[in-house]
């Protein structure tokens, strides 16, 4: 079974790397910086200069890009290269209405399609222990389950197509809700003279205690900045969950802060940071 691997980003180039590694017939890649191609090609896969080529080699193409009007042109492009027996995966984080729509496309063709968003960051993707939520029908699911395994270790079927994404909205939410109650508490009890570290320490005694602050103590400590995840991107994703809320009917005050706090970050120039600089927002820096 051969594999194709669009958007060789951050996240994308560590994930195909895995597949690359673990998968035991030809991997193509594309991206549109030809370096992180090279890269890739340099390790064993085989470059492309298009997606359309990727698709024509392949049965299972992926995809890991930033933004849903990516997704969608991709897919568009390569329609002519789907069929049956061949299967689509979008790992990037879009609105699920989008997800929706790529999906019916993909399916007149003859064609599988799953969404399928990942969680965590940098680390759990060289690792090949990220999270993966899937949209799609169960045999798609079941098929393709070996292949996301390549790349996370907990993976999990939310629903039809564009659940899995809801999901990865619900979650990218809440952490970004988590993070702004670190980022007020910790500045908080810094200006009480209580380091981040002791702060971090502390709140782990109690019910308080959360997996943002302990990955992230270390480094909000040594205020390096350096990008696992993107504000810019999760800027994105907290505006697709009120894109999404309002679709529902469904109130998120806290969230709106959230949404707020994201927007002066990007209003600072913040936006190629890591998520966790938002803290520079609440300090006034």
């Amino acid at each position: 079974m051969k594999i194709g691997f669009v958007g060789l980003g951050i996240m994308g180039e560590s994930m195909s790397e895995n597949i690359l590694r673990k998968h035991d017939d030809k991997v193509y890649v594309y991206d549109i910086d030809k370096s992180k191609v090279d890269k890739l090609a340099a390790l064993g896969a085989v470059p492309c200069s298009s997606a359309l080529e990727v698709a024509q080699n392949v049965s299972v193409f992926i995809t890991m890009v930033p933004r849903p009007e990516h997704s969608r042109a991709i897919y568009t492009e390569i329609l002519p290269a789907m069929g049956p027996g061949k299967c689509g995966i979008d790992m990037s984080t879009i609105d699920p209405s989008v997800s929706v729509e790529i999906s019916e496309m993909i399916k007149k063709t003859g064609a599988e399609f799953i969404d399928a968003p990942v969680v965590k960051s940098k680390p759990a993707a060289i690792a090949g222990k990220l999270g993966i939520y899937v949209g799609g029908s169960e045999a798609a699911y079941e098929a393709m389950r070996p292949i996301l395994l390549y790349m996370g270790e907990n993976v999990m079927r939310l629903g039809e197509n564009g659940k899995g994404l809801v999901m990865k909205i619900c979650h990218n939410a809440l952490v970004s809700q988590i993070q702004n109650g670190v980022n007020e508490t910790s500045t908080l009890a810094a200006a009480n003279g209580i380091d981040i570290l002791t702060y971090a320490k502390a709140i782990s005694f109690g019910g308080a205690g959360n997996w943002y602050l302990d990955s992230k103590k270390d480094v909000l400590a040594k205020e390096d900045y350096t990008t696992a995840f993107s504000i810019e991107n999760e800027h994105k994703d907290v505006h697709i969950c009120m894109n999404l809320a309002a679709e529902c009917g469904v109130k998120m005050p806290g969230e709106e802060n959230a949404v707020r706090v994201y927007d002066k970050a990007m209003e600072m120039g913040l936006g190629k940071e890591d998520f966790c600089a938002t803290i520079k927002v609440v300090r006034g820096e």
